[in-house]
């Protein structure tokens, strides 16, 4: 080989490397873009809002100092932000919640087209939010304004709008162009015409009132597969392009200031606290507190099961997070001892419905903020249902297992026994002392609690149970921000969606028409109830809260209702939904610890459904049942 060549080969070799150099750098990039500021922001908030706590009762008493007031204001604007760069996180995984029945009896071919048709209806709202942001920001540099705490231009917190929102558009556009080289341009082209033949009539110009508009393309995305944060945007874009119902640059202030909540704020930190409970091995000894209680009675371990559900509800404030933390355990420690699989699955499924009812719940915050009514009384009002409830679901359990013979685990147990499973799960056993104990005691607000709950399962995590380390701190982080961002997008979209419905009297025409047919306070509940169990079975329970919160609340107060009642009625009959097909997400994740299909579990939840609505029917039609505890609350 000549000199020349040889050189031009290591050349050619040095600029190769270069460039897998370079692609390698690229990837990491892409892969962890959003991650370092989801981390660090999701510590900040909860580490300032613990530290605003604590300041306040102790530090300012000793030192004898004012509060800081831009502490708040400081977590505010950070979780805005987080919140807006884990959604397009969403994107890329493709982790947000959307019904997904038609998609389901597609064929891969027809499912590809679906998701090019969804990832165009994606970028089109995410597009039109990134260039009415930009003119938002436009408008603040010439007329600027200030925070009235940091006192810094609101131009600074509000430039996540068109760099959230432009990130999701980047997002969507790698996915869809992933699904077009998966797909083909034959079939790109198909849901490129299937778009444009959806967006035409907009164009064309209608005298449709609002309303048809409204729920007629909300009804048309969520068919087609559409994310339901996406498709409450763009259903609300639509009718304002259509109707014009309202100026459409209100969009991007609205999408700011309806999440510029601090009670809304509690939602990540419920979740994170979740998180780090789980993975702080905080199960375990939960479950072993429980069996040694319950496990030597029939069905020991299926009783267990449920009373550690319910303990875990008290933490992590999620349906489906109960049900991953203590179904990898109880289901392969049921199996081993002789339960059938299919039963085990259906028992974590229908038991972690209960973390949606026991306090702290996501949807009862989600409800508070949206009905605008105390989110400390609903907490209190879900105690009775929720033990109610596992005891319907216990009563169920030990029926089963007399039938089947699974007996208890013939072991010794005594108050010494006890008392050490008791110590031994103390630390976990304080997490719903210091979220209940704040909140009613009057020390601390939903939020703060939940801020000090998940710093203080982060620490027990760290430091007593020793399951959170370097390795999956960050992962820990991610996985809470992703989870509470979903929820987050999806109150931003009803918010928008909530302004037309309110502009065009929507909930009074219906409720005037419900009114219309009876005024029996029991038929009208009877009626709602119906509509919230199908509800349930076709939309995930925060979805069908924040759509129709607004809708149906007139209704019920105008025939004596109590809002707090309403919303534990409300809730207790959309967890029904976590255990029904075919949007059970209680049953998706609990065929998923057990490696079983749906249709084999199906069967098997039958009867904890039962037992459910009847319960349900006992909390709506006895209040005294929830409402009791709610008056010790001011």
């Amino acid at each position: 080989m000549s000199k020349n060549s040889k050189e031009n080969q290591e050349l050619s070799e040095i600029q190769t490397n270069s460039t897998t150099g370079w692609l390698k750098w690229l990837k990491l990039i892409d892969e962890n873009f959003e991650k370092p500021f989801l981390f660090v922001g999701l510590l900040a908030i909860i580490l300032l809002i613990t530290y605003q706590t604590v300041y306040r009762y102790a530090i300012s008493n000793v030192f004898e100092g004012s509060a800081i007031v831009w502490l708040e204001e400081m977590a505010r604007f950070v979780f805005i932000w987080i919140s807006y760069l884990a959604i397009p996180l969403a994107i890329k995984n493709r982790s947000n919640i959307r019904v997904d029945i038609i998609y389901d009896k597609l064929s891969k071919r027809w499912q590809g087209v679906s998701w090019i048709i969804v990832d165009i209806c994606c970028l089109a709202l995410s597009a039109v939010v990134l260039v009415m942001g930009i003119d938002h920001i436009k408008m603040m540099v010439e007329f600027p304004q200030t925070s009235p705490a940091l006192e810094i231009p609101f131009l600074i917190p509000y430039m996540i709008l068109p760099i959230g929102f432009g990130l999701m558009s980047i997002r969507v556009i790698q996915d869809l162009v992933k699904q077009i080289m998966e797909t083909g341009l034959k079939d790109t082209m198909l849901g490129v015409l299937f778009c444009i033949v959806i967006f035409i009539p907009l164009f064309i110009g209608s005298d449709l009132p609002a309303v048809i508009w409204l729920f007629g393309y909300f009804a048309l995305f969520l068919f087609i597969g559409v994310p339901i944060a996406m498709a409450l945007g763009l259903s609300a874009l639509a009718t304002i392009a259509a109707a014009g119902t309202m100026p459409i640059e209100y969009v991007a202030q609205i999408a700011f200031t309806s999440i510029d909540s601090f009670p809304i704020m509690a939602i990540p930190f419920f979740v994170a606290a979740g998180v780090f409970m789980g993975a702080g091995g905080l199960s375990k000894r939960l479950l072993a507190l429980a069996d040694e209680l319950l496990g030597s009675f029939t069905g020991g371990l299926a009783l267990a099961t449920v009373a550690t559900s319910m303990f875990f509800a008290a933490i992590s404030g999620s349906g489906p997070a109960t049900v991953a933390a203590i179904g990898s355990l109880t289901i392969p420690a049921m199996v081993e001892r002789g339960y059938s699989k299919s039963f085990s699955a259906a028992l974590i499924a229908a038991a972690g419905a209960i973390g949606v009812m026991i306090p702290p719940s996501n949807p009862f915050v989600v409800f508070g903020v949206s009905a605008q009514v105390s989110i400390g009384k609903l907490f209190m009002g879900g105690i009775v249902p929720g033990i109610i409830i596992g005891i319907a679901l216990m009563c169920v359990a030990y029926w089963y297992s007399k039938k089947n013979g699974w007996k208890g685990e013939a072991r010794k147990r005594t108050p010494k026994t006890i008392m050490k499973a008791f110590w031994d799960a103390k630390w976990a056993l304080m997490v719903p002392v210091i979220i209940l104990g704040g909140i009613y005691s009057g020390l601390m607000t939903p939020t703060e609690s939940a801020a000090v709950a998940a710093f203080y399962g982060l620490m027990v995590g760290v430091f007593v149970y020793k399951g959170i380390n370097l390795k999956n701190i960050t992962s820990c982080l991610i996985e809470a921000c992703s989870t509470s961002a979903v929820i987050i997008a999806l109150m931003a979209m009803a918010t928008i969606f909530g302004n037309i419905l309110t502009i065009e009297q929507i909930p009074t025409q219906i409720a005037d028409w419900m009114l219309a047919l009876t005024d029996n306070r029991i038929t009208i509940l009877l009626l709602v109830i119906v509509l919230l169990l199908v509800i349930g079975v076709f939309m995930e329970a925060l979805a069908a809260i924040v759509i129709l919160t607004p809708i149906l609340l007139p209704i019920v107060t105008q025939v004596g209702v109590d809002p707090i009642h309403f919303g534990i009625v409300m809730v207790v009959a959309l967890s029904i939904g976590f255990i029904t097909p075919p949007v059970g997400v209680n049953l998706f994740v609990a065929c998923g610890v057990a490696k079983l299909k749906i249709a084999d579990i199906s069967k098997a939840v039958v009867p904890f459904v039962i037992v459910m609505v009847i319960a349900l029917l006992f909390i709506t039609f006895i209040p005294s049942i929830s409402m009791y505890l709610t008056d010790f609350v001011k």
